[in-house]
């Protein structure tokens, strides 16, 4: 099982308002590869503060019936397990972030892959390079030497796009 990072979604979800490079527009097609292959059953992983990210972000990017509809999508999906982190995961990932210098969310996931027993995040973040027990699943650009993953969002996803 791997952990998904917010922005898989954010990215597969989001419609620019204006023209994006071309490596932007290979990322936003292969965050909406990895939504496929979940929408298909590939047991995932995420927290609940990450849920709360792409809510947040949703609801200030697109109107809020559209949020609710991305929302309630992911949330009824039975091999999405969402991961509730405690005080004490969120006090240790304070000393994660400060040991390698990234964001607390990115450290949060970090702390939450280990109780888990999983090392692999879909995520473009580099910032989870730096941790040698953690596996950065990117499908991104190969000019950036990143891996490449074909399919299609499933139509109900993409209806929810379009609206972006």
């Amino acid at each position: 099982m791997r952990f998904v990072d917010a922005s898989v979604f954010l990215h597969a979800y989001l419609r620019p308002v204006k023209k994006l490079p071309p490596e932007i527009e290979t990322m936003k097609a292969k965050a909406r590869d990895i939504v496929t292959r979940i929408s298909h059953g590939e047991r995932v992983a995420t927290s609940l503060v990450h849920v709360s990210e792409i809510a947040n972000i949703l609801e200030a990017r697109a109107n809020l019936q559209t949020a609710l509809e991305i929302l309630s999508g992911l949330l009824s999906l039975p091999n999405l397990i969402v991961l509730e982190p405690s005080v004490d995961s969120y006090q240790s990932a304070l000393l994660e972030s400060e040991r390698y210098s990234i964001g607390v969310n990115d450290a949060l996931v970090c702390v939450l892959m280990r109780a888990e027993g999983t090392s692999g995040i879909y995520s473009f973040d580099r910032d989870y390079d730096r941790l040698k027990d953690i596996t950065r699943v990117a499908e991104q650009s190969p000019k950036r030497g990143r891996r490449r993953c074909d399919a299609r969002l499933p139509s109900r996803r993409r209806r929810a796009e379009r609206r972006l």
